[in-house]
């Protein structure tokens, strides 16, 4: 089952998506929002193109919690897609994604100009990566009723 990761952003959305057995996310594009007014247009080509089963979007929340606008925003943008595509929408807490692509990045050297054209679909794959890691895990007391 692959899963969609979205890094839903004013400008630009970064997308990733998952390998064929959901362990592993992968950055394949970002979508200009201004060259592509309808983005979520291309959201549905990638979903039918990559046979997409649900869609991870990254929710901005404040250190504290809480959520402002950007949050709002992303929240809307899941909605939508949920009731585009009727497929699952999971909101996913995106807090320092950005930032810690960023310093992976600069500690490996990455130019400002390319950082600043692969940041957003790598904040993608960390969102999505951290959701399939999270499903992964199984609470110790399943484990042990399977024995």
């Amino acid at each position: 089952m692959r899963t969609l990761g979205l890094d839903v952003g004013e400008r630009r959305v970064g997308v990733a998506v998952s390998d064929p057995m959901g362990w592993t996310a992968q950055g394949i594009e970002v979508i200009d929002r201004a060259r592509t007014p309808d983005w979520m247009a291309r959201v549905g080509e990638l979903v039918r193109q990559y046979e997409v089963e649900a869609i991870v979007v990254g929710l901005p929340r404040n250190m504290n919690g809480t959520i402002g606008p950007r949050g709002e925003a992303c929240q809307a943008a899941a909605e939508e897609l949920r009731r585009r595509f009727s497929l699952p929408v999971h909101l996913w807490d995106e807090r320092l994604s950005t930032t810690a692509v960023e310093r992976t990045l600069i500690s490996g050297d990455v130019s400002r100009k390319k950082r600043k054209r692969v940041i957003d679909q790598m904040a993608a794959s960390w969102i999505l990566q951290g959701f399939l890691d999270a499903q992964r895990r199984i609470p110790d007391h399943e484990h042990s009723s399977n024995k």
